[in-house]
This record gives C-alpha cells, sequence and structure tokens, in this order.
C-alpha cells in the first residue's frame, strides 16, 4: 500500500538531507550538500570498480589513474600528446601522468615516442587487448544489469552532462578560492 503523494512530500519534509557534512547542508543549498555526497560516494565506487575491473581483465595492480590514462590513450586508436592525456583527465600534477605512463609502458600496454618536442603515447597490441578484455567485463558485470533495472540511456546521459556541466562550477570556484 502506497502513501498518498502529499504524504509523502510531508515525510520528506521532515527527514534530513543525506549529507556528509550537516554544517554545510546548513548554508544557501541544501541540495548542492546532498549532491556533493552522492559524488564522493559514486567517486569512490568508481574508483573500486575501474581498477577491480581491470584487474578481471587480466591486469592487476593497476591505480585508478592509470587504468583512465590507459583508456585515454586507447580511445580513438590515435596517438596523444602527453600534455593533452593531462587535459583531459584535467590533472594540474604532471608528475603523476608521467610516473603513470612509466608504469604502463614497462608493463607493455603503452609506447612514446617524441615527435619534434612534443612526447605521443600510444596503446600497444597487448594494451588494445587489454581494454578489449575490460570492454567485455564490463559489459557482463555493469552494463547488463544497468539496462535491466537502471537509468535509461537518455537519463544517464543527461546525468553525464550535469556532471561537466557541475565541474566547471567547481573549477570556477578553486579557481577563485585560489586568489583569496
Amino acid at each position: 500500500m502506497t502513501k498518498p503523494k502529499d504524504q509523502n512530500v510531508a515525510l520528506h519534509d521532515t527527514l534530513h538531507p543525506i549529507v556528509s557534512s550537516a554544517h554545510l547542508a546548513e548554508g544557501g543549498s541544501p541540495a548542492l550538500s546532498e549532491v556533493e555526497f552522492g559524488l564522493i560516494l559514486a567517486v569512490h565506487a568508481f574508483d573500486r570498480w575501474i581498477v577491480r575491473c581491470m584487474a578481471a581483465s587480466g591486469v592487476p595492480n593497476l591505480s585508478r589513474l592509470e587504468v583512465l590514462i590507459l583508456h585515454i590513450v586507447r580511445h580513438r586508436d590515435r596517438s596523444k600528446k602527453f600534455a593533452d592525456i593531462s587535459l583531459i583527465l584535467d590533472i594540474e600534477e604532471v608528475h603523476l601522468v608521467t610516473y603513470a605512463l612509466r608504469k604502463l609502458e614497462a608493463q607493455g600496454l603503452v609506447s612514446t615516442q617524441r615527435q619534434g618536442k612534443e612526447k605521443l603515447v600510444s596503446v600497444t597490441p597487448r594494451g588494445a587487448e587489454v581494454c578489449a578484455r575490460y570492454a567485455a567485463v564490463r559489459e557482463q558485470l555493469l552494463v547488463k544489469p544497468l539496462r535491466t533495472s537502471g537509468p535509461s540511456e537518455e537519463a544517464l546521459s543527461g546525468l553525464g552532462e550535469m556532471l561537466r556541466a557541475v565541474s566547471g562550477y567547481y573549477n570556477q570556484a578553486a579557481r577563485s578560492a585560489a586568489t583569496v
């Protein structure tokens, strides 16, 4: 038996928002605090997922950054400039990307070469094979269950668009905070 709509609204109004820091939810946007808590949970779950999916694909012991970089390098089977990898991932600490690329190269997943002053990174045949296994594991363990009981493709696309837009607000706020 379901409650009438107005009782559900009244119940929601009496509950506290689900946040990680109630003192931040007391400000001008309690809903933003709910989003932030959702982001915290989603980021940690995503990080755990990609590392474990890569391990299930036959390459254990990669960090989340190394997994992300491998997929970016594999994207569209085109060599990527070192600087573009940092830009795509919005990473300011270049040494993190350098270390990750060295580790991926040592495992035979990517190769690097110089083209003038630019350093280019390409996926190796082994790296492409690992990415294909990762995609198969992802389809089986994540995509298939999500398609049967999760949000629609349209809703997921809208969520992705919203997260990219919200990231712009956080980046602008970070730049402003650096000048305070």
